[in-house]
């Protein structure tokens, strides 16, 4: 059973959290939007958080969204509709069940993969696709992501990345808006830093090369690290324990 009255608090405690966070790196609070990581959490849980305020919902596997974020939506308000993001890896079978339902993807990672996504999107007269690219700035091989680990040292890194970049914007049916990083698991949330920083200079560069994108978004920040993240220029934050655990 869902503790509704313990999400509440906790939502409301990480919006503080996140708020406090901008205010110390002098950025406006309203900059920032939380994405409240509901994978794994049932649709009451999803339900107390959205009642509370909520309005954005990571999820990490497109079978989960297929088989909760119907039944979810049915029990929202029309009206006022929760956003939903794909955040987890993202096969490219699955694309065409991601596009049903997501709002955002944050998680490609590949060439291939964006050309599949503008590809379906185009073959079912949607809208182009917003979309993030995952960088692996950390460089460790358990990571996802575009390599650019080492990126303002290593100009061939730069100059590889950016080509792709390049090649991606060329396409019709997906909507480059920034960048996604996940920082290594550390002790202290002060030993991501670096990580979040590398990843807004590497925005900065995108932003100075195509001047033509609007690249407004670093979606960066869990539930251990999100303070940091924040005051390293975070404009989506992914926290889910936080939230959802009671």
């Amino acid at each position: 059973m869902t503790n509704d009255k313990l999400i509440v608090q906790n939502l409301t405690q990480v919006q503080s959290r996140i708020e406090q966070a901008a205010v110390r790196a002098g950025r406006n609070p309203a900059g920032v939007t939380l994405v409240g990581v509901s994978k794994h959490r049932p649709v009451t849980a999803m339900l107390a958080a959205y009642r509370a305020g909520l309005r954005y919902f990571g999820e990490n596997r497109v079978e989960e969204i297929l088989a909760k974020i119907p039944d979810f939506l049915a029990q929202t308000n029309p009206a006022d509709p929760p956003t939903i993001h794909l955040i987890g890896h993202l096969q490219s079978r699955k694309v065409a069940d991601a596009l049903r339902y997501s709002q955002m993807i944050h998680s490609v990672d590949t060439v291939k993969l964006a050309r599949r996504i503008d590809r379906l999107a185009l073959r079912d007269s949607r809208p182009p696709m917003p979309i993030l690219l995952e960088c692996n700035v950390s460089g460790e091989a358990s990571k996802a992501g575009f390599q650019v680990a080492n990126w303002q040292q290593e100009q061939a890194v730069l100059t590889a990345f950016l080509a792709d970049v390049e090649a991606m914007l060329a396409l019709s049916h997906v909507q480059i808006l920034g960048l996604m990083t996940m920082a290594p698991i550390v002790s202290e949330a002060e030993e991501t830093r670096p990580v979040f920083s590398s990843l807004r200079k590497l925005l900065t560069v995108c932003a100075e090369a195509f001047p033509q994108t609007e690249w407004r978004h670093l979606s960066m920040g869990m539930t251990d690290d999100f303070e940091v993240a924040v005051e390293e220029g975070a404009t989506l934050v992914r926290v889910g324990r936080a939230i959802f655990e009671t």
